[in-house]
């Protein structure tokens, strides 16, 4: 999931505001990391997840201009990553961090009993 959010992102900062790249793609650097760390066996970072998705679709509710180009579809392309982006995949990402976090504790459980 954290790849694909990536991938999207990546996707869509030459079509974003030039002012903000800088964020952009921290923002792009974090889903990477994060991706790599729990490909590596940090299962932590899914705690990560959860507070970033969360802020992730927050941000983009309260951005005007957001909020304006999902509305209106002036830029049809951009309203439709937009969309996928900071909405559908944000909450996949919560979704299946917090089931890799149950399915992580259920298997300690069962290991410890």
């Amino acid at each position: 999931m954290l790849v694909s959010i990536a991938v999207t992102g990546l996707i869509a900062i030459p079509f974003g505001n030039p002012k903000f790249i800088d964020r952009a793609i921290i923002l792009e650097l974090t889903f990477i990391a994060l991706s790599v760390l729990i490909w590596k066996g940090y299962h932590k970072a899914l705690y990560a997840c959860i507070p970033l998705a969360a802020l992730i679709i927050i941000g983009n509710s309260l951005a005007p201009p957001h909020v304006n180009l999902m509305m209106t579809f002036s830029k049809p392309l951009n309203a439709i990553v937009l969309i996928l982006g900071g909405y559908v995949l944000q909450i996949v990402l919560i979704y299946s961090s917090l089931r890799a976090i149950l399915n992580i504790r259920s298997k300690r459980l069962t290991t410890s009993a």
